[in-house]
């Protein structure tokens, strides 16, 4: 076993240093067990990959054949892969925001080559910073002439937050999925906006200021409240009839414009934008039971949110959007209270197309925690956990990955990009998983005070590529691509197995002509 981790680990290690932009001095290519530890290459041991290369093989790969309606009979025929049925995406946050022509430019190459899937950004508070007033178009702000410009990005406060007319319009161009992200959520932080405030009359807002106040600069962490003065002890203790009766119509107002919201939304795109996740990270309410089936409030851990969101938001977008777009659900929590949130709401009727599944290690000491072969991450705990969520019956989305490089060196970045190939090939073995989507592409262009915005991207601030970038890279476009040359059978048919996707296929005819079309292996 130990002779065939090692040789496991030198295969894996020399991807990284094929590419000529990012090579490793000799030593540290030689000194290979410094990088991971053994206990790292003991769950990931060679009867593991022999059993992720198996799952890719059933899950990922069909069987072809195709009849071409005219051919020569001595005619090659070229078979290329152009786009995965699976979904490789990341999100589209720092459209035109990185400061240079040079480096926006590489950053959008990335799509429709790397990724065949963006997500699009629509959080509330900074989409629609005025009421009446979403940031659908494109403004002098949101130009990279602006961006190019600007000596403070940080701090504009529509850094991250691009007008979604312009990314939705830039997806279309590459032909790629176009994912919208969020619709509705809690957050007081990155989601509410604080005019909803706004909407409470003169006794309510007498009522919040005594029972909530500071709202607006509220952020609730691991389910507490951040500061125990935010909120008092007599809202706590308060039953959520009574919350209900004190606010009864700031209630009302409230469920109308998250639904006038979901509306507004979707009759401006329409079925433009392939999928939503329609509502963000509710799982914590529903674990605490919060949520309170057609109550009309919710003593969220957010704050006070109209009652059985999740619900509405869902039963909203099922009503505007048209049927063939995609509704997610989306969720960093993992575990029974999420499997049977999802049932529970299956039950009730709504319609639930895709189940997201967050995974950010935010801490780079959960990384090298993870290099250091602690049982976090491990393909037993994956298998156990996606086996459990497989039962729904559901596609599975891996909506926001985060795999921190634990520092800069030479070793912390070649950790990441090992971290990074064995779960996206883990998680690409998985039948009923159907995309993964990795978070920050750009080191420095995260959000604000999360420990992982130094190291968390696949490419430094000056867009250099990391070791994650080829790992990823070499698997999507080298390892995971389907590209032959193969000939026309005896019965006029071609065959050949084939990653999932579309295809073009080219031939000469009869007549020496050559000639292309286009094949859906599903």
């Amino acid at each position: 076993m130990r002779k065939a981790i090692i040789t496991f680990v030198a295969l894996t290690i020399g991807i990284y240093t094929a590419d000529a932009q990012y090579k490793f001095p000799t030593s540290a290519k030689q000194d290979k067990k410094k990088i991971m530890s053994e206990a790292y290459w003991e769950h990931w041991n060679p009867e593991v990959q022999t059993r992720i290369d198996n799952d890719i093989e059933k899950n990922r790969k069909a069987d072809a054949e195709i009849s071409l309606p005219d051919y020569a009979k001595k005619s090659k025929v070229k078979v290329e892969l152009i786009s995965h049925d699976f979904k490789f995406g990341a999100h589209l946050f720092n459209f035109n925001q990185l400061g240079k022509k040079e480096y926006n430019d590489r950053y959008k190459e990335l799509y429709g080559t790397l990724f065949n899937s963006a997500t699009v950004p629509f959080y509330w508070k900074k989409f629609e910073m005025e009421p009446g007033k979403p940031r659908f178009a494109t403004d002098y702000r949101d130009t990279e002439e602006f961006w190019n410009k600007c000596t403070n990005p940080y701090d504009q406060p529509h850094w991250r937050r691009p007008s979604t007319d312009q990314c939705v319009a830039f997806c279309k161009e590459k032909g790629i999925r176009i994912h919208g992200h969020i619709l509705t959520w809690g957050s007081r932080r990155w989601q509410q906006p604080e005019w909803l405030l706004n909407l409470l009359t003169p006794e309510e807002r007498e009522a919040h200021k005594r029972l909530i106040p500071n709202e607006p600069d509220r952020f609730e962490l691991s389910g507490k409240f951040a500061n125990s003065d935010r909120v008092t002890d007599e809202y706590r203790k308060m039953p959520a009839d009574s919350i209900a009766k004190i606010f009864s119509h700031y209630l009302d107002t409230l469920q109308y414009i998250y639904d006038q919201r979901i509306r507004q939304i979707a009759e401006h795109y329409k079925g433009t934008i392939d999928s939503w996740d329609v509502v963000n990270e509710s799982c914590n309410d529903f674990r605490r039971k919060r949520i309170i089936e057609n109550h009309k409030v919710c003593k969220s851990t957010y704050g006070m949110m109209p009652g059985d969101y999740p619900y509405h938001a869902l039963k909203s977008a099922e009503k505007y959007f048209p049927a063939e777009v995609k509704l997610n659900i989306n969720e960093y929590m993992r575990g029974q209270a999420y499997i049977r949130q999802i049932t529970r709401l299956k039950e009730r009727g709504c319609k639930i197309d895709i189940i997201g599944q967050q995974m950010h290690l935010f801490n780079p000491q959960t990384t090298l925690a993870i290099a250091e072969g602690k049982a976090t991450r491990t393909p037993a705990s994956e298998w156990k956990y996606f086996n459990m969520l497989s039962k729904l019956n559901t596609p599975i989305h891996m909506s926001e990955i985060t795999i921190t490089s634990p520092n800069n060196n030479e070793r912390g970045l070649m950790i990441q990009a090992i971290v990074a190939r064995n779960l996206y090939r883990l998680w690409f073995s998985m039948e009923k998983v159907m995309g993964i989507t990795w978070w920050n592409v750009v080191d420095n262009c995260g959000a604000r005070n999360e420990k992982s915005n130094t190291s968390a991207g696949l490419f430094t601030r000056e867009m250099q590529p990391k070791p994650s970038y080829h790992a990823l890279n070499d698997l999507i476009n080298k390892e995971w691509k389907t590209n032959l040359t193969t000939r026309v059978g005896k019965d006029g048919k071609v065959r050949f197995r084939g990653f999932k996707g579309n295809y073009r296929i080219t031939w000469t005819d009869s007549k020496g002509k050559q000639q292309t079309m286009e094949y859906y292996l599903k």
